[in-house]
């Protein structure tokens, strides 16, 4: 079944429609926050961003008598966008309800653009990435490749997280392990888990202990089965794959962060199917490919393009086996996309 195309005037429409409702709903958060501002409020505080809900978000307190309860916060106008993992400064106002009022510097930040090209940070504070796929939807080497460039640009580890081995079977079984042998060649740590049956779940769990992570990949690779196998309290939604389309649903809507027993945070990101990387350079690109770095600038020509010309020291690698194939080609879309990337 084929998705519906809209028109320039219907997708005009739409937009119309959410800015008007995002306005009044700013209106509205406007008009809470100066009834909470022309009351008492407590003294200022720090906390921790743990989940966001549009013109809300939910700050965990992290000192005094409150220490570890969660508040429903509202955002003074002149604040940047806060997202889940910003340590913040806020005042506590009645029923529960506070204000954030400033936010603390970010040590780092995940982020990507938008359906209209901006960019939009997805978490705050993270020092490892775990990049999720399965063997059903069949995961996509351009997208780990993404992630491996934004990782490497934000300054983050990663570690791909194989989910769902027990579905590995004669038929994908091939592909998934020349897929992993590319990575495990090029030294990057490589873990093999089922939530499902809890295979490799203690290792997975050693990994993650005491570091800041966020769970990255496509809808239906099975994070929230994750979250839950890690975290038997945390209680999030599970999705199928859809029928029609072998394509994850949604059932993470909205990144959240828990806290793990041993020391350490999770956020769990909602599912993309793509990740856009038009807020990186080519430069940027290019040390997110790490067996390329020493073949940059030994090409005959500056201004090689790595496609067909004569002295490519990346072809020349090509041929003779010292890169490959799926990692050329994710680089070639890669670099052709980053002026059209939107999403």
């Amino acid at each position: 079944m084929a998705k519906r195309q809209l028109n320039r005037r219907q997708n005009w429409r739409i937009e119309k429609i959410q800015g008007e409702r995002a306005a009044r709903a700013a209106k509205r958060e406007q008009h809470a926050l100066q009834e909470l501002e022309g009351g008492d409020l407590g003294p200022e505080q720090l906390g921790l961003v743990i989940a966001h809900f549009g013109v809300q978000v939910e700050v965990e307190a992290q000192d005094g008598e409150t220490a570890g309860q969660v508040f429903r916060c509202h955002l003074r106008a002149n604040l940047p966008a806060l997202v889940t993992g910003d340590r913040v400064v806020w005042r506590a106002g009645n029923q529960g309800i506070g204000v954030i009022v400033a936010q603390m510097p970010r040590s780092t930040e995940l982020c990507r653009p938008n359906n209209h090209g901006q960019l939009k940070p997805v978490a705050a504070n993270v020092d490892l990435i775990v990049i999720v796929f399965a063997p059903a939807p069949e995961p996509h080497p351009n997208l780990i490749d993404r992630y491996l460039v934004a990782a490497e640009h934000a300054g983050l580890r990663p570690l791909l997280l194989l989910n769902k081995a027990d579905l590995i079977n004669d038929e994908n079984g091939p592909g998934l392990h020349a897929l992993l042998e590319v990575y495990r060649e090029l030294g990057y740590p490589l873990l093999e888990v089922s939530a499902h049956q809890g295979d490799g779940m203690q290792r997975l769990q050693q990994l993650l202990d005491g570091h800041i992570s966020v769970f990255v990949g496509q809808s239906g690779v099975g994070k929230s089965s994750l979250v839950n196998s890690l975290l038997p309290d945390a209680g999030t939604r599970v999705g199928d794959l859809s029928e029609w389309s072998g394509q994850g649903t949604h059932t993470t809507t909205t990144a959240r962060l828990y806290h793990f027993p041993n020391g350490g945070d999770l956020i769990d990101s909602p599912g993309i199917r793509e990740f856009g990387l038009g807020h990186v350079s080519r430069d940027d690109v290019e040390d997110g490919f790490i067996e390329f770095r020493d073949l940059f600038g030994t090409c005959r020509f500056r201004d090689c393009k790595h496609d067909r010309e004569p002295g490519c020291a990346l072809l020349k690698a090509l041929d003779e086996g010292r890169i490959t194939p799926q990692r050329m080609n994710s680089y070639r879309s890669i670099i052709a996309s980053l002026t059209e990337d939107s999403y």
